[in-house]
């Protein structure tokens, strides 16, 4: 039976390229069954068969039935202002405020989530589903989350997100909604297996090639919009230049402003080729701090001047390439703005640099409102209101969405806002709905998602993609590539940190298995990133039986056991090869060590290409995106920026 689809009447409105958030939680993806929740599955609550809307949005509203039609190709063309300011003009007060947010919510589909997930949401949000979250607030966007259940299977994530915009164009004045996640790929990935998942972005500058970049971001986005996934929170925009910095790191392309804004304005064009919107993160610059901004406040020092060299050049990139969304950081820049108040909040940051000097008109999210760095100053109810003021469009997971839309109903009904200024965003945000096709095909297509997600050319993609990312960094006397003859029997050691994106894990087991189906004899003993003395005892008595040892490193700090670990395994005279599966900037950590890749994160896709690298198969292409100071002397460069060595 074939799932009926709206067919609204077509106009021909060209839609122009133009103008979209984060939480960096590295939470595993595991997929299971679950019941589906799309077209042709009973409504729980009426016991009938459940269909799709039959409005395409603006059918919905009086006299607005051919109001936007986008073409079916990758980006159309600024839809008619008139009809959506006409739009605009029959929403109450109570739906405009609705429409500024982006809320999470758990469970696994919109009207049936599992028991422990209605707990959940009736504990954080009031209501018991996404439905009734919808019905309540008339929110414009859900942001997904593996740990809120809604990512378990790429099916059921088509289910859920059509079963979300059921939900909202059944309501009075209906309108589609922007479903987000954070799909950046590498350590931040929201859909796992069997999703295509490619490296992250700092594997991606170390690839130094923009044409990999925009293939990530097609085909990423090409299989988000089959699950429905019309907006992802990527790519991030930041220029990492400190080793420390404990939130951005490998998921930033990297510490030259150029390469970073290459890579950034390729993959916004591969996402949105895809009709995904993209989002550059996280303005005005979040690459030179040592504070995690989910946890504190962090304070950039950098002149206006420096800004202007480093921070702001690839968020110019992006604007030049038609972002569709900028994310805003919750960090105080003072040479930007000498208030105290974070960015997120900042008239001259949002409203006199990002769209007065930079010229963007397209819409602006905060980073999550949850995240202590914008909640430390201001209350929750006063934080969405100074947003709106400071120029942004749309608030991102606030702790509660009572306080928060109460809050902007409350400003506007007192006259702090204008109810101009709601209807200012809303415009942007109904012209990017446009944009994205989603007034006339909201819905996801569930045969679409076997036709396009996890294929065996996306894959095989990534798996190339991912080889040329890999970068030797040390190999003293030719010790690599490892060969099966002489080296038959490779012990796999080290961290196994969780899997960040639901990859089969761990990276030891990955490596050792990776190895094997390569010819050699591979076993596996993970130590983690803080092996005991009992730990390492073992590791060097099971590298007696070895001809050579893999180590997977995360994070080796002076003080580290991990770096007792490598040690201990040299002193046993065996072949050591360090394999940092995270910052490339452990290889300063181990001076000893005679063979260090970076594998720059321990996504089975970067582990594969590392263990195809170890054996021979592939020759390491990968050139260091950051440069790595020396650990006696961090004024001193150790390896600068484009050092890599090859076979």
């Amino acid at each position: 039976m074939r799932r009926w689809r709206p067919r609204p009447p077509v106009l021909c409105i060209v839609l122009t390229e133009r103008n979209f958030p984060d939480i960096a939680d590295s939470s595993e993806v595991s997929f299971s069954g679950s019941p589906p929740e799309g077209a042709h599955v009973p409504d729980t609550s009426t016991g009938s068969t459940a269909r799709p809307s039959r409005r395409a949005v603006l059918a919905a509203t009086a006299g607005l039935t051919a109001a936007l039609t986008v073409p079916t190709t990758a980006r159309a063309a600024t839809p008619d202002e008139h009809r959506l300011r006409a739009l605009i003009s029959r929403m109450t007060l109570e739906e405009k405020a609705g429409q500024l947010f982006v809320m999470r919510v758990y469970g696994h589909s919109a009207t049936a989530p599992d028991q422990v997930d209605i707990d959940a949401n009736l504990s954080e949000i009031g209501v018991r589903t996404a439905a009734e979250l919808i019905a309540k607030y008339r929110v414009g966007g859900i942001i997904y989350f593996t740990w809120a259940h809604n990512t378990r299977d790429p099916h059921q994530i088509t289910d859920l997100s059509n079963g979300i915009q059921r939900a909202s164009l059944d309501q009075p004045r209906g309108l589609p909604l922007l479903v987000a996640t954070d799909q950046e790929h590498g350590a931040v990935c929201r859909v796992g297996r069997p999703a295509t998942l490619f490296p992250g972005a700092m594997a991606i500058g170390a690839g130094g090639s923009r044409s990999d970049a925009r293939t990530l971001g097609r085909i990423s986005g090409t299989e988000l919009r089959a699950m429905g996934i019309n907006q992802d929170y990527s790519p991030d925009a930041d220029v990492n230049v400190n080793p420390a910095n404990p939130v951005i790191g490998v998921r930033s392309f990297g510490a030259d402003p150029e390469a970073v804004a290459g890579m950034v304005a390729a993959e916004v064009k591969g996402y949105q080729a895809a009709r995904v919107a993209a989002t550059a993160k996280h303005f005005p610059g979040h690459g030179d701090t040592a504070v995690d901004s989910h946890y504190g406040f962090p304070v950039i020092t950098h002149s206006r001047e420096l800004w202007e060299k480093l921070d702001a050049v690839p968020f110019r990139a992006a604007v030049r390439a038609g972002i569709d969304s900028v994310m805003t950081a919750h960090i105080q820049f003072p040479a930007l703005d000498d208030s105290g108040d974070p960015a997120t909040l900042s008239h001259p940051i949002l409203t006199g640099i990002l769209r007065g000097e930079l010229g963007y008109d397209g819409v602006v999210i905060t980073d999550s409102l949850g995240m202590e760095g914008v909640r430390s100053k201001y209350g929750d109810d006063r934080v969405p209101v100074l947003a709106l003021k400071a120029g942004v469009d749309q608030l991102l997971n606030p702790p509660s969405i009572d306080v928060a839309w109460h809050a902007v109903l409350k400003a506007v009904q007192d006259g702090e806002l204008t109810e101009a200024r709601l209807d200012e965003s809303i415009l942007r945000i109904l012209r990017l709905k446009a944009r994205l096709g989603l007034f006339t095909d909201p819905y996801a297509d569930r045969a679409g998602v076997d036709r396009a997600v996890g294929i065996p050319s996306h894959l095989a993609a990534a798996d190339r993609i991912a080889e040329r990312t890999t970068t030797l960094l040390v190999n003293e006397g030719g010790l690599l590539p490892l060969s099966r003859r002489t080296e038959p029997r490779v012990l796999v050691v080290g961290a196994d940190p969780a899997s960040p994106s639901g990859t089969t894990g761990p990276p030891t087991g990955v490596l050792a298995a990776a190895l094997t189906e390569l010819g050699f004899t591979a076993t596996a003993l993970s130590t983690g990133t803080t092996p005991s003395a009992a730990t390492i005892t073992k590791a060097v008595a099971a590298a007696q039986d070895a001809d050579a040892v893999v180590v997977a490193t995360y994070n080796v700090t002076a003080g580290s056991a991990q770096r007792t670990l490598v040690d201990r395994l040299l002193a046993t005279g065996r072949p050591v090869v360090a394999v940092a599966v995270r910052n490339p900037y452990d290889v300063a950590q181990l001076p000893s060590v005679k063979a260090c890749l970076a594998a720059y994160c321990w996504t089975d896709v970067e582990v594969r290409a590392a263990a195809r690298v170890i054996a021979g198969r592939v020759s390491p292409r990968g050139r260091l995106p950051v440069p790595v100071q020396r650990a006696d002397d961090p004024a001193r460069v150790l390896y600068p920026i484009g050092h890599g060595l090859s076979y």
